[in-house]
């Protein structure tokens, strides 16, 4: 990435991605870590924001590394191993740690929980997914992951995605996003239309489901 010290760049797609390759958990692989990524930059660009390119793109990367150590306290998580790494903290000054630090935190961004700086808003918002059937996709896997101590049926694990995607991203629901761009406000609309009609979104996740092999 042209607009990244290149020697953090290195670092990070050496030391850091790969450990992403064990993570894949409902959608936290490395996949998931470089559109994030990408996304960042994408909103960078279009909203004209001025932030220090290198923060940006240690906070996506760094931003869901603690999840498969904890998935329900992962950001807090992640922001502790971004804070344990000497390495990376050669490239930032004691202020900058910080605020990639609370940024890192502020990924999860909600109606109750705002950002604390342009840094967690725009890592926020390069978070929300952007594809429908991405987000079905990695909703049932995490759903069935989540629940899998119950050997819950398919139809139960559904029934666990419609609940948690319509509070999260049905009309007033909790998702927060700071940078609206056209992709993410075409894909709410979407999203929404579909959580509307039940029976069309258990439709779409259980012929999802047979694909990924959980039918």
């Amino acid at each position: 990435m042209e607009e990244v010290n290149q020697n953090l760049e290195d670092y990070i797609e050496k030391k850091v991605l790969p450990q992403y390759d064990a993570n894949n958990v409902g959608g936290h692989g490395k996949e998931h870590i470089e559109t994030v990524i990408n996304r960042s930059f994408e909103i960078v660009k279009e909203f004209n924001l001025d932030v220090n390119k290198d923060m940006v793109y240690t906070i996506a990367a760094f931003h869901d590394i603690g999840y498969k150590e904890n998935p329900d306290q992962h950001e807090e998580v992640s922001s502790e191993k971004f804070k344990q790494d000497k390495e990376i903290a050669k490239f930032f000054n004691d202020e900058q740690i910080k605020v990639i630090a609370e940024a890192i935190v502020d990924h999860r961004a909600s109606l109750e929980y705002e950002a604390r700086s342009i840094y967690g808003k725009i890592v926020s918002s390069a978070d929300r997914e952007t594809s429908v059937e991405n987000m079905l996709t990695r909703s049932i896997l995490y759903q069935a992951d989540k629940h899998k101590a119950e050997n819950p049926t398919i139809e139960q694990v559904i029934e666990y995605s419609y609940k948690k995607l319509s509070s999260k991203y049905g009309k007033g629901g909790y998702a927060k996003m700071y940078y609206p761009d056209k992709k993410y406000t075409q894909y709410l609309d979407k999203m929404q239309e579909l959580l509307e009609k039940k029976d069309k979104f258990i439709e779409a996740e259980m012929n999802l489901a047979k694909t990924l092999g959980k039918v």
